[in-house]
């Protein structure tokens, strides 16, 4: 059967992200003995070739590929155009490579914006498609789309398989804390403990505080991803449809910003003034997956938000 077991030779193309570096300490701590990881600076795959030589030197059975250029809101509202043109062209030269170089199983990494901005809540897999996309992010989740039927069109027609994941909004160790390019938590992080050692009074945060989202620690993400690439690929196609093939990964749970907001000031130790800048964008008033389909292949989160959100700020005081 089409799963991965612990002779595979496993590459992670992106092992020095989030989910990459999160996936590979997993895989390691799980006995797999041939795990391999790449990051851009080893192998760009931006340059069409460049995977094509490696994988014509190296066997591989098995690919996670991590590799993307994401970021926040106002990143993604900002560049556009570099989010759809990268992130196709890593996948497309990932995908395509893979398959011929006879690379029999992979693992597409997307994200929860591929739906829509008015999906039915909590989101199942079926809602793709159902309506338009969230504006602040239609780049980047058109070419998440596009990667989820690039494996789906390479499976019906070359008998592979190559499955996806849509995960939730992530964070944790490795994150990107950059002010601008980074997503809501490694955001709030960085901007409460700057506030905080500048002795600042006052903090302001975009939006309205109301918009609801669904948190899921790195760590959990990484042991999802390896339970749906060890899963019965007959029993796998059981649970998904040739042509929504695409599986969530999500907490199952959901807290507004202003909460989120004030459980990070208050683990940072930041004791001024908050204020929301409602003049600005919130992006999807509500966005909760459903997570059926995860749990029937034996998944569920074991980390909580709020011990999550310490161990995340314990790893930022540290690194940078």
């Amino acid at each position: 059967m089409s799963k991965i077991n612990k002779k595979d030779r496993i590459l992670i193309l992106g092992n020095k992200g989030m989910v990459g570096s999160a996936v590979e300490r997993k895989l390691k701590s799980k006995n797999y003995q041939n795990v391999i990881g790449l990051n851009r600076k080893q192998l760009d795959l931006s340059i069409q070739n460049n995977l094509k030589k490696y994988l014509k030197k190296n066997k591989i059975d098995c690919i996670f590929l991590c590799a993307a250029k994401v970021g926040g809101i106002f990143s993604n509202n900002k560049i556009p155009a570099n989010y759809i043109f990268e992130n196709i062209n890593i996948q497309n030269n990932a995908i395509n490579e893979s398959y011929l170089s006879g690379v029999k199983k992979f693992l597409f990494l997307g994200s929860s914006c591929i739906y829509p901005k008015f999906s039915s809540q909590p989101i199942k897999e079926s809602e793709l498609f159902c309506g338009k996309l969230e504006p602040t992010n239609e780049a980047y989740a058109v070419a998440k789309i596009a990667g989820i039927k690039m494996c789906e069109s390479y499976n019906r027609q070359y008998n592979l398989d190559y499955r996806s994941v849509m995960p939730t909004n992530l964070y944790g160790q490795n994150d990107n804390f950059d002010p601008f390019h980074s997503h809501v938590i490694p955001a709030l992080i960085s901007k409460f403990h700057k506030a905080k050692t500048d002795n600042k009074k006052t903090i302001l945060i975009s939006g309205n505080g109301k918009a609801k989202r669904d948190f899921l620690h790195v760590d959990d993400m990484a042991e999802a991803c390896i339970k749906i690439m060890e899963f019965n690929k007959k029993k796998y196609n059981k649970i998904i449809d040739v042509r929504c093939s695409h599986i969530n990964i999500g907490s199952g749970e959901e807290i507004s910003i202003k909460e989120l907001v004030i459980k990070i000031a208050k683990i940072v130790g930041y004791n001024g003034k908050i204020k929301f800048d409602r003049k600005k964008i919130n992006g999807m008033d509500r966005k909760i997956l459903n997570i059926n389909k995860i749990k029937k292949i034996g998944w569920n989160k074991k980390i909580s938000l709020d011990q999550g959100l310490i161990n995340t700020y314990n790893w930022f005081l540290k690194n940078y």
